[in-house]
Order: C-alpha cells, then structure tokens, then sequence
C-alpha cells in the first residue's frame, strides 16, 4: 500500500522502520558508508528552507494478524523548489524488482505534474542499480561529478598543520562553528554569488544573499546538521576572499558532509583553497572526535580543487550523477504501463 506520509506526524516506530529500509539500501549499494542513526530524522525528513515543500509518500506491508504494523518497504519524496521537483526514491532491496519503484515515482511525478512544475529531477549514484532504474523511465544524465571520501585515520597531521599556515601574505584565516557571525553574512553572500553562473549543480542549490544564507544555516540546525565555516579574509578590504563548508548530520555523526568551497577570482593564486580546507580538518579533529570521514563532491573538470583534495589525502570514491526528465513525458509513461 502506497500512501502520503507526514515525516511530522508519522509515529516513532514509523520513523524507526523507514530508518531500517534506508540502511538496508544503503547496505546493498553503498556498503562502506556508515549506516544512518535515528537521532534527528525526523527533522530531517521534514524541515525545510522557506518557500520550498516536501511530499512524501512510503510504501507499507499489511499489518500483522496480531495488529502490528507492517514495515515500510519503500518511501519517495520530492522536494519543490525553484522550477524543480527534487526525487528521491528508497525501496528495500528485499522487494526490488515488483514494480514497486515504479509505482512510488510514478505517485510523486503526478503530485508533480499537478502542482505545475515542468521537470524532475534526481541524483543517482554511479555503479548503483539506480542507474538502469532511472534511465528506463526515459531520465537523461545531465551533470557528473566525483565523490571523493578522506579517512581521517590516515591523515599526516603535521603536514596538515603545515598547508593550514601556507597562506599568502595580506589574509587571515578563521573558524566559525555554527555558522559565521551575522556581520560576515553580506560579504559571506557576496564571495558565493561570484561563482553563481558556474555552478552546474542544481539539486543542491546554494545561497547567495544574506537573508537566504541566514535561512540556509537555521534550516540545518533544525535539521541536525551542524555546519562548520572556515573563512578566508582580505585583511586590507575586510572581504570574504575564500570559504570553505563542512556540515556534521547527527544522522551519520562519523561522516561530514563538505559543502561549498570558493576562491573569490581576485584573491586566487595565494594558496587559500588549500589552506582553508588544511584548517577545517585540523579544527574537526577537535570539535568532533567521533568523525571518521568526510565526504567531498566536485565536478570532474575541476582540476585545481581535485588536486588540492589528491594533496590533503583525499580518494576518489565514485561518481555522482544529476539526471533529469520532462514531467509530461514521465507521467505518460507510467501511466501507459499500469
């Protein structure tokens, strides 16, 4: 049975048993990252930046003749923003293969459809049956970026401190987190929007004004994300010359996630990059001594930072794919096959 779920509402053992279908996918296709924990998924599963929606839906087995609650065995959500609808799709693998999948994109593509929006779209993971799952429903792969994962247990610490200092003469560099203080958010704001018409990837997009970046860090913290700044500063101009994002998800507390990292045009050329992100893994190793990893994406044609990562002793991991789709197109289709 397919319903429309309330993450908000939905009752404890409901939260519990989709946390159980999202750790067995992510035994099957992703078996060296670490399992989710259930500290905070409710607010993640629903907590969202201003002027965005979340839909879910899940996919539950019939209860149990002693009136227990069947497991939920698939869950699908989207996320409306912008001119997207933003998918994401868990099915157990013990049911993979019944249509079931199917079923649950073809739910969330209508609401989709209904709510006006004109295309879909969904990242995928590389070498994952997610791949053939999506291309035969007719999605496209439009971008392609690498994940590359850095174990902290073989980090050379000194060399680390090292790169950390190796920044040119005329800026300094701070740490800030939570978030940066309210009177760095407009030139924080500024240093992102440069890079703006560059950046490809639209399903993660980033902010570029002060009271959207205001929001942005609110909306993690609600969602047990706990985001860490490290900012590169112009001392003569006081501008935001380079930053760098780790967010810490109490879900997954021993893998940070990296976000953003920007090297304003101007300021290139004086080793900020490498030294901003030396500084970040120095100051998690104190502020969270639980992490074992963090986790990176970049484009594949981003040279400059790939090497910066290859330096700090960070593994390409696998690639990270956007795909896309008409929405017309897609409800046509999977309605011509019920």
């Amino acid at each position: 049975m397919v319903r429309e779920w309330n993450p908000r509402t939905a009752s404890s053992a409901e939260i519990a048993s989709l946390l159980d279908t999202l750790n067995a996918v992510l035994a099957a296709d992703l078996p060296q990252d670490p399992p989710w924990q259930e500290s905070s998924m409710r607010e993640y599963l629903s907590e969202v930046m201003p002027g965005e929606r979340r839909i879910s839906w899940v996919a539950q087995e019939d209860d149990a003749p002693d009136g227990t609650p069947g497991a939920i065995v698939g869950h699908v959500h989207v996320l409306l923003l912008g001119g997207i609808g933003v998918l994401e799709v868990l099915v157990h693998p013990a049911v993979r293969r019944t249509g079931l999948g199917r079923e649950l994109v073809r739910v969330a593509a209508r609401r989709v459809w209904d709510e006006g929006f004109q295309s879909i779209g969904v990242e995928v993971v590389g070498d994952t049956p997610a791949v053939a799952f999506y291309e035969s429903l007719g999605f496209t792969r439009d971008y392609v970026e690498t994940r590359s994962v850095l174990d902290l247990r073989t980090v050379d610490w000194p060399a680390l401190t090292e790169m950390s200092a190796e920044v040119g003469a005329g800026y300094h560099v701070e740490f800030w987190p939570g978030g940066p203080p309210d009177e760095l958010l407009e030139a924080y704001a500024r240093a992102k929007a440069e890079v703006r018409d560059s950046d490809d990837v639209e399903l993660r997009p980033s902010s570029y004004d002060p009271d959207r970046l205001r929001d942005s860090l609110a909306t993690l913290h609600r969602r047990g994300m706990k985001p860490y700044i490290v900012l590169a500063l112009h001392e003569r101009t006081g501008d935001v010359a380079g930053l760098t994002e780790v967010v810490v998800p109490a879900q997954h507390p021993t893998r940070a996630d990296q976000y953003d990292t920007i090297v304003v045009h101007d300021h290139r050329g004086y080793g900020i990059d490498r030294a901003i992100k030396a500084r970040m893994l120095l100051e998690l190793r104190s502020a969270e001594p639980q992490l074992v990893e963090v986790q990176t994406w970049n484009a594949q044609d981003n040279e400059s930072m790939l090497k910066v990562n290859a330096e700090l002793g960070y593994r390409p991991d696998r690639d990270w794919c956007e795909y896309g789709v008409d929405v017309a197109e897609l409800v046509h289709r999977l309605d011509s096959h019920r």
